[in-house]
């Protein structure tokens, strides 16, 4: 019964208080509607400059081919290379395209011209896939206007041979690669990782500041007790959270969980216990709620960052790669992901389960043991 009127009291400050309702609501239909279009890694609107230094039918063409693409931005034509460059020193071009002198006239004669692409690798992964993107409209205009003057495969070179052969890439899952498929899962673990890590963190702390944690330490409860309702209120709301998520991912952008949502409401519990658990800690340690919010702080970036959620984990030093051992987001977004894209069942995530599991009971006990009952 003690646990009841413990579990009761905490409801009742939830409810009680003008913001929290208000940001259990409202914070997870906004990362819902906006950060699945917002946290796109896919490498759109590219600024283009072409040199054309043959100016003809041919160099036209891929100009062409340039200007009608969804991924360039077509800044137009520049007389030289160096003007092209300053573009790129301003920032105002991300790719340069220089196409020689003799380009049709090496097409017509069977020979390879060289085509110059120059890339701003300032933001790496946009001066990759943007010279990647030009490479395959260079690669493929040449192709196409190789074969047409060159019918003949025998007097072909054997790197153009190659270009016969129509590779075909076959995707298993997420086969239109929508990015959204693969960042849906991810914001569940940044919504139960904010909103059941801060609040947490904030409210033992909270009651240090009110003065009203003393009226508990006087009081025969034991020190479970007390701890289990403080966590017991953020599973709740976990549960929300997911179920709002789980609706308004199927509501707006017609996905669904190709898995079963048993293990993907099992996954968020036991993450939700973890990082529940995780702010009890902080706050157990902390003074103030300015120090327990810079210490959370602390954890939720490393931890994110460390955890695969943008880069692979096998991409990391091994050093940095030997952390997501006990990260629990590495495996939760590893376990999610397998059954919400995938469709994986148990036996895919059993020991992410199992890890997460364990790192979690262990968060949770610390968390018991860290709160000291004091009577002063």
């Amino acid at each position: 019964m003690t646990l009841k009127y413990l579990i009761q009291k905490e409801f009742l400050q939830i409810r009680r208080n003008a913001f929290l309702p208000r940001l259990i609501v409202i914070f997870p239909i906004m990362m819902m509607c906006v950060m699945p279009w917002v946290m796109n890694q896919e490498v759109k609107n590219i600024r283009v400059d072409v040199v054309d230094n043959d100016r003809s039918q041919l160099s036209q063409q891929i100009v062409h081919s340039i200007e009608a693409s969804n991924y360039f931005i077509f800044n137009g034509q520049k007389p030289t290379y160096q003007a092209a460059l300053k573009e790129i020193e301003t920032s105002k071009a991300d790719v340069i395209l220089v196409i020689p002198q003799d380009y049709s006239k090496d097409l017509r004669q069977g020979r390879q011209p060289q085509v110059l692409i120059a890339a701003n690798a300032v933001n790496g992964t946009k001066g990759a896939m943007g010279g990647a993107y030009l490479s395959q409209i260079v690669n493929e205009e040449f192709r196409m206007k190789y074969e047409e003057s060159v019918p003949s495969m025998g007097s072909q070179p054997n790197d153009i041979q190659s270009s016969k052969f129509n590779v075909q890439s076959l995707f298993l899952y997420n086969k239109h690669l929508n990015y959204k498929v693969f960042m849906i899962p991810a914001l569940f673990a940044m919504l139960l990782m904010l909103m059941c890590g801060f609040l947490p963190t904030l409210n033992i702390v909270g009651e240090k500041e009110a003065g009203t944690i003393e009226q508990i330490n006087v009081t025969p409860i034991s020190k479970w007790a007390f701890i289990l309702a403080k966590l017991i209120p953020y599973w709740v709301i976990a549960l929300l959270l997911i179920t709002v998520c789980l609706v308004l991912s199927w509501l707006i952008y017609g996905i669904t969980c190709q898995g079963s949502l048993w293990l993907v409401f099992l996954l968020s519990m036991l993450l939700a216990l973890f990082w529940s658990s995780f702010g009890l800690v902080i706050s157990n340690y902390s003074d103030t709620m300015q120090q327990a919010i810079f210490v959370m702080w602390f954890f939720v970036v490393s931890m994110l960052l460390l955890s695969g959620l943008f880069t692979p984990t096998r991409s990391m030093p091994d050093l940095a790669y030997a952390t997501t051992y006990v990260n629990p987001m590495h495996y939760f977004i590893d376990a999610i992901r397998t059954v919400f894209v995938r469709g994986g069942d148990w036996r895919s995530i059993d020991h992410q389960v199992l890890a997460l599991m364990g790192i979690a009971l262990v968060m949770a006990c610390w968390a018991v043991v860290s709160y000291k009952k004091n009577s002063k």
